[in-house]
């Protein structure tokens, strides 16, 4: 280890004062550099090719309406550099969303995480080397009963025409009862990727909508899977952590008790609290950091990175949840000025 410098606290003008203080800067190792991130300069996001391409852009904040292929290709051109990329990805079978080039309603399980894979390695060019990617993604049964009939109300919300998972299947992944395992296999192929799997943290939903089964649990819980590029990473325990009796802060646990959020706004039917990115947010992104999320939504990372500081990025596919995220951002800021006032 390197010698770190030292420097001496001395009070001359208290003859009782107590002996000299050592204060010990901190050695210079690529863990204490992780923690001293660079963030994208003031500026950036004010560009005309910005301007010209975004859905809509100011000084904190950019809305892109296209594929996320295309909008991460275009960020990289830009050279933009996000600190910390929280999403929650369309899942797989669960929603269509009526627009052409949606990710989640491939013929096949494998293609749906291979075009997720696909879209998280167009985020490297992006992400700083010391940034978090945080992916929440659910997990999704095989049917193979064709498409749904029964008059059940709560049924009949969730499903909708013959879904991917309603097919025949193919007798191995995709068989009747079968659990597909979604969550765990996008980390794996995510590690054969490149990237490190820090945390498969789990959310716990005190409010689950009930299964309508008879033969196995009901399922309460998704995950919030912590990747990174690097080994060494910003991450600030003490913004989220748990301070012991004695003073000392322990890092957050890894399950989260977050209740789901219920309801339809403007037509998204899967939004989620903004608690649930609470701790990505908070323990990846350093002061003025930049907040990105590739599979936008409603909006609910850029809002929360909004309320506390930080600038945002969201992309979607679906021009309706862009007027979604752009309206709830503007509320936000007329609220700051209010409090400003």
């Amino acid at each position: 280890m390197k010698n770190a410098s030292i420097n001496l606290v001395v009070d001359n003008e208290n003859p009782r004062s107590p002996p000299p203080r050592k204060l010990v800067s901190k050695p210079k190792t690529k863990a204490n550099d992780a923690m001293h991130p660079r963030v994208a300069d003031e500026g950036a996001f004010l560009s005309a090719e910005i301007k010209k391409f975004a859905y809509y852009a100011d000084d904190t904040t950019i809305i892109l309406n296209t594929d996320v292929k295309k909008g991460l290709e275009f960020l990289a051109s830009q050279k933009l550099l996000v600190n910390c990329i929280v999403t929650s990805p369309p899942f797989y079978g669960q929603r269509d969303y009526d627009v052409a080039g949606q990710i989640g309603l491939e013929e096949h399980p494998s293609q749906f995480i291979e075009k997720l894979v696909n879209s998280f390695e167009y985020c490297r060019p992006i992400l700083a080397p010391n940034g978090s990617l945080w992916v929440n993604i659910g997990d999704t049964y095989w049917s193979g009963k064709g498409e749904h009939k029964s008059g059940e109300t709560k049924q009949n919300a969730r499903r909708f025409g013959i879904r991917p998972q309603d097919r025949k299947g193919d007798g191995k992944w995709c068989i009747p009862k079968q659990l597909l395992l979604i969550p765990h296999r996008l980390a794996i192929a995510m590690q054969d990727r490149g990237w490190t799997v820090r945390n498969d943290n789990v959310w716990l939903k005190p409010n689950p909508i009930p299964d309508q089964v008879r033969d196995r649990c009901s399922i309460s819980h998704e995950y919030v899977f912590h990747f990174v590029k690097e080994r060494w990473y910003f991450f600030d325990k003490n913004a989220v952590g748990r301070t012991t009796e004695t003073g000392s802060v322990l890092p957050p646990l890894d399950t989260w008790e977050v209740p789901a959020v219920r309801g339809v706004t403007n037509g998204h039917k899967a939004r989620f609290s903004e608690d649930l990115v609470r701790i990505p947010i908070l323990t990846t992104t350093p002061p003025r950091g930049v907040v990105l999320d590739p599979f936008a939504g409603s909006g609910t990372s850029l809002v929360f990175a909004r309320k506390h500081g930080f600038r945002c990025i969201g992309i979607d596919i679906k021009k309706q949840f862009c007027k979604l995220m752009v309206d709830r951002l503007l509320e936000v800021a007329q609220e700051e000025d209010a409090a400003d006032e």
